[in-house]
């Protein structure tokens, strides 16, 4: 593995009885592909809303309610702890979470969602220049820049929340379940941009059911069960292994 951008250590995630995450750790290296795969309910979607300080957001907004939210453990990105950071100071330091379900504006346009991707950027020419580049990666999305994004199929709403999640030259991209929902074919596209996306320089910590497709794209893997990281490894030994295939994996 290179080094590591970002390290999860321990990250014990509590709902006020429930547990969600207990003692979660892993690593993303700084030019890797690495893929959080494990069954419904595992905490997956969790984790990345942690990393990216979603949680920590919703816990101090409940502060003092009932159900209180309770965040342990240690996030550091590119070794500075951000664990406890506000959500948009993660992001100005490049990590950003593409999020599952899309959630687009749907009141706005195309181009208009995209652009809110940029907004902690002061410079036009640079969202003109990572406007460019998401066009050039979405060429529909070009074609549909005017179009509301509430009135976009599934697999065109997912290629704005890529793109969105672009609009601020992330040093990681955090990606949950690009291809719920979504056909075959459409899947294909937005995993063949995720693909372009880390051949082009980026970090992916890649979130996602269709194991066999995350496998055959991923440097290194772990898998989520209960809360707990059961199995890491390279696509080639997790595969290897009937159990964890009979148990997590469900190939």
């Amino acid at each position: 593995m290179s080094r590591a951008l970002l390290e999860v250590r321990d990250i014990r995630v509590r709902y006020d009885k429930a547990v969600l995450l207990n003692g979660v750790t892993l690593d993303v290296g700084a030019d890797e592909l690495v893929g959080l795969v494990g069954p419904n309910g595992a905490g997956k979607s969790t984790l990345l809303r942690t990393i990216s300080g979603l949680v920590q957001w919703e816990r101090d907004m409940r502060r003092g309610a009932r159900g209180d939210i309770v965040v342990e453990g240690a996030v550091r990105f590119d070794g500075e702890d951000i664990t406890n950071l506000p959500a948009h100071q993660i992001v100005e330091r490049g990590l950003v979470h593409c999020p599952e379900r899309r959630r687009p504006f749907r009141e706005l346009t195309v181009l208009d969602n995209l652009r809110a991707g940029a907004y902690l950027s002061t410079s036009a020419a640079e969202i003109k220049q990572n406007l460019e580049k998401v066009f050039e990666l979405f060429p529909r999305l070009k074609e549909r820049r005017t179009q509301f994004a509430g009135t976009l199929s599934g697999g065109e709403q997912q290629m704005v929340a890529i793109g969105r999640a672009l609009m601020y030259k992330p040093r990681l991209l955090c990606i949950d379940e690009p291809s719920l929902g979504l056909s075959p074919k459409v899947r294909n596209e937005v995993f063949a941009a995720i693909k372009t996306i880390h051949d082009g320089g980026i970090p992916v910590l890649l979130v996602e059911q269709e194991v066999g497709k995350v496998f055959q794209m991923a440097d290194r893997n772990y898998i989520l069960s209960q809360g707990r990281i059961v199995a890491q490894g390279t696509s080639k030994e997790l595969a290897a292994d009937e159990t964890l295939r009979a148990s997590y994996l469900g190939m």
